[in-house]
């Protein structure tokens, strides 16, 4: 019986990781769509995600009358970051392909490992950072690859602004992932996607009306552009709903791999749909990260079955408040926390 139960259980994280995978594919399909349609609103479209967030969740945490588990300065600063990074990833489909920015997602994890480093006292053993750095190699020659197609296909691209936009999208990613991923494995689960809605929601509209009131005004919004705004919004509900589970069931590991496979999705869509030829470096990047990532998330499954009876070493430094208004300590996908980390590659 008890084998019977892992076994479901694995696949049902499996099955899980698949649908957060597909989500994000789903959403970097849209975006890339949006653009290459003449339309320049991503914080509009983060909007809608976070509209739909709030509307869902924040309900729930009303019904039960309870004070955040969390201080609330705690959830804008985590919900500014990750505005941040949502909003500069959306812009690079303004000049780049859907493969190299979700391939460069993966960049998240080099910021986690840096920042909980220097900022949390983290240590990784010499595995871990063979991993990263195996990443770090297989997403230069994306950048590789990108330098040399100058865009015969569509001249209005310019690949290495979005891979930039990407890269540095990927850094707001981190600083949200650090303190996600913390908050859903000791707090509340919806709680933490209710206040990160609510908040995003609040960040975005002010930016929106400061940045981007020209850009919607231009926008022609016909069934078909109001069908793909509508569809980013439900993929990114279904990927903030979805990734908790799964980086509550599995950890950082399992949800990297996972999300690894959207990056095979946008590869089919951008060959099936928009019928364009991949360089071949591209196929050999996917490759050299996709290794990167498993040695890294081997060793790092390892450390976390091993540390499970205790917090682990880089959420035990932040300063504790009272138990009503704190967050603790505070990576996803990420290592996907790596983006578990959210969001990542």
């Amino acid at each position: 019986m008890e084998f019977k139960r892992d076994v479901w259980s694995l696949l049902l994280v499996l099955l899980l990781g698949q649908l957060v995978a597909f989500s994000m594919a789903a959403s970097s399909f849209a975006s890339s769509l949006i653009a290459n349609l003449g339309v320049d609103a991503p914080l509009t479209q983060s909007f809608l995600a976070y509209l739909l967030l709030t509307l869902v969740y924040v309900p729930i945490v009303l019904r039960r009358r309870q004070k955040l588990q969390i201080a609330w300065y705690w959830y804008l600063a985590l919900a500014f970051f990750d505005v941040q990074g949502n909003y500069l990833v959306v812009k690079a489909y303004q000049y780049s392909y859907i493969t190299s920015v979700t391939l460069l997602d993966c960049w998240t994890v080099v910021w986690v490992v840096m920042l909980t480093w220097y900022a949390l006292g983290t240590r990784y053993s010499l595995w871990q950072f063979v991993g990263a750095g195996t990443c770090v190699a297989g997403l230069a020659l994306v950048l590789l690859s990108d330098a040399k197609s100058q865009d015969e296909q569509d001249p209005k691209k310019i690949p290495l602004l979005g891979d930039a936009l990407v890269i540095a999208g990927t850094v707001g990613f981190a600083f949200s992932n650090v303190g996600e991923e913390y908050c859903v494995k000791k707090k509340d689960r919806v709680e933490v996607v209710a206040m990160l809605g609510l908040f995003g929601l609040l960040i975005s509209t002010a930016q929106i009306l400061v940045f981007e009131r020209k850009g919607l005004e231009a926008v022609t919004w016909s069934p078909t552009m109001i069908s793909l705004f509508a569809g980013f919004a439900v993929a990114i509900f279904v990927f903030y709903t979805v990734a908790p589970f799964v980086l509550k069931m599995s950890g950082a590991t399992l949800f990297n791999l996972s999300l690894l496979t959207s990056d095979m999705w946008a590869v089919a869509i951008r060959v099936l749909f928009y019928q364009q030829e991949i360089n071949r470096l591209y196929y050999l990047a996917f490759a050299v990260v996709a290794i990167g990532l498993i040695i890294y998330s081997l060793k790092s499954s390892d450390d976390e079955t091993a540390g499970s009876t205790e917090a682990p070493a880089q959420y035990q430094q932040l300063p504790i408040e009272d138990n009503s208004t704190r967050i603790g300590s505070s990576s996803g996908s990420q290592e996907r926390t790596h983006k578990e980390e959210v969001h990542i590659c």
